[in-house]
């Protein structure tokens, strides 16, 4: 049964594509006990360790587990990826959020055109922002999702530091969200 558990948690983690709880995962092996649940898993995060895989699983802060690609092979596969996470419409507009939040809606609608209601509205379903409204308007902020699938700190102000690095290093700066031109609103959502 303990192989048949470990092969079950092994597949939840790899066909979910994100953290998992340890409830969640418990229910798929047939486990109730978060100890005999959590050994498990980091009996399966030792074998990868152990075999330099390039497939890590990490044990989040909040107690949540992930299988991801080790960010040093990750940046060489990304583009074999079939089905990006966001196309550049919604990833532009979540970097904007990310940079600058909390942000008022109004103000990433007048930054980014009306498009970004679509990309507010995308972003909310895959639960990568939250918002709290404020009368008529928004607030816009990222959330714990967010920050655990692109491996980022959940306080804000570390997160937007470690933001700010990543962009840098890439040479692309403070022009991660350009006001809208002609293109941007092209864009599919």
């Amino acid at each position: 049964m303990a192989g048949l558990q470990q092969q079950l948690c092994e597949a939840a983690l790899y066909v979910s594509g994100r953290p998992l709880d340890v409830k969640t995962i418990g229910s798929v092996i047939g486990a109730r006990s978060e100890e005999k649940i959590k050994g498990i898993v980091r009996s399966i995060k030792e074998r990868y360790e152990k075999s330099e895989s390039p497939i890590q699983i990490l044990e989040l802060p909040d107690g949540r587990f992930v299988m991801q690609l080790k960010p040093e092979v990750a940046k060489h596969v990304r583009k074999l990826s079939n089905r990006p996470l966001l196309t550049p419409g919604p990833l532009r507009t979540l970097s904007f959020i990310a940079l600058r939040q909390p942000i008022p809606q109004s103000r990433v609608i007048a930054v980014r055109g009306k498009l970004a209601y679509q990309h507010v509205k995308q972003l909310k379903e895959m639960d990568l922002i939250s918002y709290e409204k404020l009368g008529r308007s928004k607030t816009l902020r990222t959330t714990v999702t967010f920050a655990d699938y692109f491996n980022l700190n959940h306080d804000p102000a570390l997160m937007r530091k470690e933001l700010k690095n990543i962009l840098d290093l890439q040479g692309q700066g403070p022009t991660v969200a350009p006001a809208p031109g002609p293109s941007d609103h092209e864009e599919q959502s």
